[in-house]
């Protein structure tokens, strides 16, 4: 058993000073009714009936209770602390998401005016016929061809191993004389493809406006141009002059609002204006014109192309929507050849040339009469 330590000191009436190994207290009080306080932190209230030998003592929590409460405030105060940083945190990601996307949006928008405006920056690369009308053939006709060549070679070399000196080699023969055959077939179709290509290349040259027109399907050049015209047609009766008319299609492909992002990130879409409209519409038809022209004097050894462009626009005789021409021009091949595509106008450059175009900056396209009729 432990020693312990208790020593009572009255200080006055009713006041008792209290020192024992846990501390020093203080009471207060009488014998019915006493209260206590220690320098632990501890307090204690007892109630009692003197001479009875009953009472009743209540102990009130010390500092370490308080400190728990102080703790457990604190930790709540973290929580909704880290709750607000993780849902400012979200906005801010969803935010920085938003502003991504709709800048992406915009750009594309942005890309896209200056496709259409620039359709006449791409062509496929020139078709020299005279230089397929001067490439020698393959090989001299009526003799071997490279492939068969090496073919017997390869026979006139073979030596049988000793187990073909001694069981014959029938197979190993039969493989080299199917080898020649195909060897002979594929030097045939080589000389054939030469041939053919030569014939054709003759009649390009001699103006053969079958060949003229058989040239441009084998070529396709205007595959990627569907999206930006359609019912691509192609005639002429003079073999200098290649003739083709396009359906604009301008409802379909010429945007009638423009995108930006604003300060806050959010995605504006506005109407352009009417000049906006029309100019932007204008550059489309003749960058398209250009091309189609770039792209039938790439392929064809014409001195001209004629370019037709119709779409539906408002007859204000009438006051309907009919499908017209909107443009017609010339294109000369020695004043064509010498532009820079890539940093033409190409409207001006279109008004350089010999056209019919009746445009105005506020209503747009008006029908105009073909070059010829």
């Amino acid at each position: 058993m432990g020693l312990r330590f208790h020593k009572s000191i009255n200080i006055c009436k009713g006041i008792k000073l209290n020192m024992s190994k846990s501390g020093v207290g203080v009471s207060l009080g009488t014998n019915g009714a006493r209260y206590s306080l220690n320098t632990s932190g501890r307090r204690t209230a007892t109630f009692g009936i003197p001479g009875t030998g009953l009472s009743y003592v209540k102990t009130f929590s010390g500092g370490g209770k308080k400190k728990k409460s102080t703790s457990e405030a604190k930790t709540k105060r973290d929580e909704i602390k880290k709750q607000k940083e993780e849902l400012a945190a979200q906005k801010a990601e969803q935010k920085a998401t938003e502003l991504q996307e709709n800048t992406l949006k915009a750009e594309e928008a942005a890309n896209y005016i200056d496709v259409i405006k620039s359709v006449h920056k791409e062509c496929e690369n020139d078709m020299d016929w005279e230089a397929v009308l001067s490439s020698p053939p393959p090989f001299v006709k009526g003799q071997p061809g490279p492939r068969e060549i090496e073919a017997q070679k390869a026979i006139d070399d073979y030596k049988p191993g000793l187990a073909g000196k001694l069981f014959g080699d029938t197979k190993a023969r039969e493989k080299l004389a199917t080898a020649l055959d195909e060897a002979k077939k594929i030097d045939a179709q080589e000389f054939a493809d030469w041939q053919d290509s030569y014939k054709f290349a003759q009649r390009i040259i001699d103006g053969d406006i079958d060949a003229y027109l058989e040239a441009i399907e084998e070529a396709n050049p205007f595959e990627d141009l569907v999206e930006y015209g359609s019912d691509f047609e192609f005639g002429t009766d003079d073999p200098s002059v290649m003739e083709t008319e396009f359906r604009v299609k301008a409802d379909e492909v010429v945007p009638k609002t423009t995108v930006t992002v604003l300060k806050s990130g959010k995605l504006s879409e506005k109407e352009l204006t009417k000049t906006a409209y029309y100019d932007l519409m204008q550059d489309y038809v003749c960058s398209c014109a250009v091309r189609l022209a770039r792209e039938i004097f790439a392929v064809l050894p014409v001195g001209g192309v004629i370019v037709h462009a119709v779409d539906t626009v408002l007859d204000t005789s009438t006051g309907n929507d009919e499908e017209t021409t909107i443009l017609s021009v010339l294109f000369e091949r020695e004043k064509f050849e010498r532009a820079n595509f890539d940093r033409i106008d190409p409207s001006d450059f279109v008004n350089s040339f010999t056209c019919n175009m009746k445009f105005t900056k506020t209503a747009g396209f008006k029908p105009v009469k073909r070059l010829g009729e």
